[in-house]
């Protein structure tokens, strides 16, 4: 068990909630102030920062275990690896998760693909390994690794439309296409009898900082 683990972009606690089984004492740092509220609410026992993680002074000398989960691509794509190489102490361990969202039936993948492309004719899905090319193609950490969890999950209409509105790409966009992009979904959906089973892919890079 590390002596301390940090989470970087916590949020609401959905993953910290798993990361508290690891049973160390936990920093979570969040930017948002309403977030972090809810974090103090649900875990009384952790330290809330609220600042952005290129914003925090880690300690002096580093933690030895840093995790990120479903937030990797909030972080500034030009400095997350450095920054999380310098908050780990030698030898610490860096833990990355990541969700892909694919579908099990290729004619509702083609389908919804079609629904959220009527409003962005162009999109930029990453690759499943995104993560483990950006952390190996940084240079600044050793054994770099993945584990990769595959799970099937049924969800209703407006289940999926939850889920919809958290992705980052729908949060970027202008209040009038999120609403397009909802009723393009919803319909697909509604059209399949009102459920769509989806393909959910967890990815989770290990990294250690050299010695």
């Amino acid at each position: 068990m590390p002596a301390r683990l940090v989470e970087v972009g916590a949020g609401t606690g959905k993953s910290t909630e798993v990361l508290r089984a690891v049973g160390a004492p936990m920093t979570c740092v969040e930017p948002d102030p309403r977030m972090a509220d809810v974090l103090r609410r649900r875990f009384p026992e952790v330290e809330v920062v609220v600042a952005a993680f290129e914003e925090w002074t880690p300690p002096v000398g580093g933690v030895p275990a840093l995790a990120c989960a479903m937030a990797w691509h909030w972080l500034d794509p030009a400095t997350r690896n450095q920054r999380a190489h310098a908050t780990l102490a030698p030898g610490g361990t860096l833990a990355v998760f990541g969700h892909q969202y694919a579908y099990v039936d290729p004619a509702h993948a083609a389908a919804l693909e079609a629904a959220f492309s009527s409003v962005d004719p162009v999109r930029n899905d990453r690759p499943d390994d995104w993560i483990q090319a950006d952390i190996a193609g940084s240079g600044l950490f050793a054994d770099v690794r993945t584990e990769l969890f595959r799970r099937g999950h049924e969800l209703t209409t407006e289940a999926y439309l939850r889920l919809v509105r958290t992705f980052s790409p729908q949060l970027r966009r202008s209040p009038e296409d999120r609403a397009r992009v909802l009723a393009a979904v919803g319909a697909t959906v509604d059209g399949f009898g009102g459920a769509v089973v989806l393909d959910l892919r967890t990815t989770l890079v290990l990294a250690r900082r050299p010695g």
